[in-house]
């Protein structure tokens, strides 16, 4: 997750470990445990089923209804622990693209269309990770691996 203006607004990452494709879930209704539930539910259960096993998350307020997000999308949500954010880091790594449309201090409650747009450009920009594919592209290959 990344915090906006005057930490109240947010927007939440979900990064596909293998390829690192990644939905940006706008959070319009602030960063709240019960709002970032729904919106990261709600985003997982676009995503093929068998392509959604587990979430890591940092143990913030925001992560308190995890049970909310288990139950939707069958999912088991793990902790890293409180302060190393190397435990997470292609999503701090994620965090850091994401900041290059979104820079620190901005108003994050742009709208789904920008957030879309924005997504759009992350998921395929080429990786160096890859072999110069999209994270896009390699995430279709998987979801065709996994029917």
């Amino acid at each position: 997750m990344i915090i906006g203006k005057a930490n109240k607004t947010a927007v939440a990452t979900l990064v596909e470990r293998s390829s690192r494709h990644t939905p940006v879930v706008g959070l319009p209704g602030g960063y709240g445990a019960r709002s970032t539930a729904r919106a990261v539910a709600a985003a997982l259960s676009r995503q093929p089923e068998t392509m959604v096993r587990t979430l890591t998350w940092d143990q913030g307020t925001e992560t308190a209804r995890r049970a909310d997000i288990e139950e939707s999308p069958g999912i088991e949500v793990y902790f890293c622990e409180p302060h190393p954010p190397w435990q997470r880091g292609t999503n701090e790594q994620t965090n850091g693209i994401l900041r290059r449309w979104l820079p620190n201090s901005t108003d994050l409650n742009i709208g789904a269309a920008r957030l879309s747009v924005i997504e759009d450009r992350i998921n395929n920009m080429p990786r160096k990770l890859h072999h110069w594919q999209s994270a896009q592209t390699i995430y279709n290959e998987l979801c065709r691996d996994h029917l």
